[in-house]
């Protein structure tokens, strides 16, 4: 079966960067490299906001990014091993799609 969109062969090389989903969008799409920018980093601007507003992220085929409390707990110092106390923060947790987990136990990436 032939794909209309270009080869993701080089996604798979390394990490995938925001400069390189700009690259396969500004290829892809009919759209300039500097809009490509904009639409990447406007993207993850959303997404960080909307998690520092407590809220869930939810992406379709892909998973969920959801904001976790943790409360206070004992901790240990690994440098002297003297008790200390591990304050409470808040977490991103991410729960992958059943797609996202089928495409990643795949032996071979899927094109």
């Amino acid at each position: 079966m032939m794909s209309l969109l270009p080869s993701t062969a080089w996604l798979f090389d390394m990490t995938i960067t925001k400069l390189k989903l700009t690259h396969y969008l500004s290829d892809t799409m009919a759209l300039t490299a500097r809009e490509c920018a904009a639409l990447v980093d406007t993207l993850f601007d959303t997404i960080r906001l909307t998690l520092a507003a407590g809220e869930d992220v939810n992406l379709s085929g892909f998973g969920n990014f959801t904001p976790r409390d943790k409360r206070a707990r004992p901790g240990r110092n690994p440098k002297n091993g003297k008790p200390v106390e591990i304050k409470a923060r808040r977490v991103v947790a991410f729960r992958a799609s059943p797609l996202l987990k089928k495409m990643t136990m795949a032996k071979e990436p899927l094109t």
